[in-house]
């Protein structure tokens, strides 16, 4: 079973055989099958959890809400770099450690996230929380087939999917109720309880299932020359919207380490013999048109989702708990449909699916692109909730085109090579989205400005209705601000949905897969 770890993780040694362990049953196995479920829920859910309460955490400690969305990006390229690891990490120390590790430790810096009283102590957590949480998701996937008998396996995947679905949907409304009933810190703090939970019973429960370990080597010159360009490349873009871009010395050296660095990894990676991430399925046309695809979609995606809480809290006046419920109108057809999709994934070309999921992404976002400061909840979520129509026709038949274009052998690294290319899109479009929207607001602001109000005439009937010049003057200031902010938000919206298109035609570059790839180590 130990070829199950390592399907979310870089290319291993043939795995070691090992004694079969004791059997759950009935309640035992319930147990044990809720216990994993919960771990991976609280992994996933904290890649959105913050997303609506990135204006709280800015404003509490003191940083502006661009670089609040540090907190994002810090724990995504984290857990980026370490899913490489988790096959390495299970085979050296074993399966069972290696998850009751990660689980106590994601609990541990999940209070001290809360506990941060700086922007820079908080983000460092979050990375320590990202590298804890990583491993989580595949390592979970792979105990639950590994206690579950094999004529049960399709129930547990079903369970371990329903809880990667459902996470992303509970996280942004989640995280508005505790901000707005609560603080912040709430929202890192309800991981802890859970996680020492998990890791106590975990341990009793998991035990005998624990798989045989063995001293491996690790690509270490590769997995430095990784951190360093990925670190320096996410660095870059956070921080050069503060230091105007190119013209900082900082940012330009970012870039040359960045591209120097990238550049060194692809050479190492290509020419060592049991690499940290194996470049070579690239090889695979099918495989790379796939990569391409999640890429330009899922970033459009986490982009979008990114921005929506913050363009609704800070400027449409909904609180986090409202925003929440509106970004996670998405995910109710998405968990309706997602059943339904996967039977269809096994009879139709998964291409088709791909493309018909993708557009449709496109096609909601483009109507999103058209959005005004007058919009009512029902308008601004209805495009959202019909959304989730497209996601499972896009994740599903997507893996496994991916990693049925590749041999058999080689499906352990197209799936953690795929996990890495998703998470550090999402890294990155945040950033990208981020930079994007303010730099659209300043000029779509000076734009306007030239053109408001030339005459004096709307001041003048403002000071009319009993208003001071300066109070008529700042109220057109603020609506012209406020009308910068919704033509910057919808050009946002029109990039994603340009970026969608480009994904559907990209997955056409994919040839037809001649078999069925086995999913259930990927995530």
């Amino acid at each position: 079973m130990s070829s199950t770890v390592s399907a979310d993780a870089g290319p291993l040694p043939a795995p070691l055989p090992q004694a079969e362990p004791g059997k759950l049953q009935g309640s035992q196995l319930l147990g044990a099958g809720i216990l994993l479920a919960a771990a991976n829920f609280i992994a996933v859910l904290d890649t959105t959890i913050a997303n609506v309460s990135v204006s709280h955490i800015a404003g509490a400690l003191g940083a502006s809400t661009s670089q609040g969305t540090y907190v994002i990006t810090s724990y995504a390229v984290a857990e980026a770099i370490t899913v490489p690891l988790t096959g390495w990490l299970a085979n050296r120390f074993g399966t069972v450690r290696v998850f009751i590790s990660s689980m106590v430790l994601f609990g541990l810096f999940s209070a001290l996230c809360g506990l941060a009283n700086s922007l820079g102590m908080l983000v460092l957590f979050r990375i320590l929380q990202g590298l804890a949480g990583g491993p989580l998701m595949p390592l979970s996937q792979t105990l639950l087939l590994r206690i579950f008998p094999k004529e049960k396996a399709p129930a547990a995947i079903g369970l371990w999917a329903m809880t990667t679905l459902v996470a992303p949907i509970a996280g942004p409304v989640l995280g508005g109720v505790l901000c707005d009933q609560y603080s912040w810190p709430y929202i890192f703090w309800i991981n802890v309880p859970v996680a020492l939970v998990c890791g106590w019973l975990g341990w009793r429960m998991l035990k005998p299932f624990e798989s045989k370990t063995t001293k491996l080597s690790i690509d270490r010159v590769g997995l430095l020359l990784m951190i360093v360009w990925v670190a320096a490349l996410q660095y870059m873009l956070d921080e050069g919207k503060e230091k105007d871009w190119f013209a900082s010395t900082e940012i330009v050296v970012l870039a040359v380490i960045a591209v120097v660095f990238f550049i060194a990894f692809l050479i190492w990676e290509l020419t060592e013999r049991n690499p940290v991430v194996d470049l070579r399925v690239f090889r695979h046309r099918g495989f790379s048109a796939s990569v391409t695809t999640i890429s330009l979609a899922f970033g459009a995606f986490f982009g979008s989702v990114v921005l929506t809480p913050l363009w609704l809290q800070g400027y449409m006046g909904y609180t986090a708990t409202w925003s929440g419920c509106v970004s996670a109108l998405t995910g109710i057809l998405a968990v309706m449909t997602a059943p339904f999709v996967a039977k269809m994934s096994t009879k139709v070309d998964g291409r088709k699916l791909v493309c018909i999921g993708v557009v449709w992404l496109g096609l909601m976002t483009f109507v999103r692109a058209f959005n005004t400061t007058d919009m009512t909840i029902f308008q601004i979520g209805w495009p959202l909730f019909l959304q989730g129509i497209g996601m499972p026709l896009f994740f599903v038949p997507l893996t496994s085109l991916a990693l049925a274009s590749v041999n058999e052998e080689e499906t352990a690294s197209a799936a953690g090579l795929m996990s890495f290319c998703r998470t550090m899109s999402g890294a990155i479009a945040t950033s990208i989205v981020n930079t994007s929207w303010e730099n659209d607001t300043t000029y779509f602001r000076a734009e306007l400005a030239g053109l408001v109000d030339r005459s004096g005439d709307a001041v003048n009937a403002m000071a009319a209705t009993g208003m001071t010049v300066d109070q008529a003057t700042g109220s057109l200031v603020q609506t012209v601000q406020n009308q910068a902010v919704m033509l910057a938000t919808n050009h946002i919206f029109m990039m994603a949905a340009i970026s969608f298109s480009l994904a559907a035609m990209a997955v056409w570059l994919a040839p037809k897969p001649k078999r069925v790839a086995d999913t259930s180590s990927a995530h």
